[in-house]
């Protein structure tokens, strides 16, 4: 069994599903960051089967809580001196800006290239996110 080694202090990723560990390094943008990064790809879990996790040694200031876009079941833990001092169960932002694509080739943002795409979320409860220019809607799954 591999083992990888606690954290002093820095933040534990855990409960990704399986496979979308890298999506989630590359919207931190963690391949920029002077942190040690280590990426838990297939972890076994008794909840989800498999899954992965990305352990971040030292502080990382980012909004955290975005993530739940890309998976909602993911948990934060924020480590200080061995221990977890904060355990985050992430939800749906009500607003989301640069994560989300629009695919309506219609819409301002297929023209309008710099444009960011800007996402509200209508009905939390089936994951459906709409874009504010053209109201495309965006399923979370």
């Amino acid at each position: 069994m591999l083992n990888i080694g606690g954290l002093n202090q820095g933040v534990v990723i855990d409960h990704i599903k399986a496979g979308n560990a890298m999506k989630i390094y590359e919207y931190l943008q963690l391949d920029k960051a002077d942190v040690c990064v280590a990426i838990i790809k297939n972890a076994k879990s008794n909840k989800m089967g498999k899954k992965d996790i990305i352990k971040i040694e030292g502080p990382i200031s980012v909004d955290l809580d975005m993530l739940g876009v890309m998976d909602p079941d993911i948990t934060v833990n924020i480590i200080d001196e061995d221990r977890i001092v904060e355990k985050r169960h992430l939800h749906l932002p009500e607003s989301v800006t640069g994560i989300i694509r629009c695919k309506n080739p219609r819409c301002i943002t297929s023209i309008e290239q710099e444009l960011i795409h800007k996402f509200k979320l209508t009905d939390a409860e089936n994951g459906v996110y709409r874009c504010v220019y053209c109201e495309q809607a965006f399923r979370r799954n």
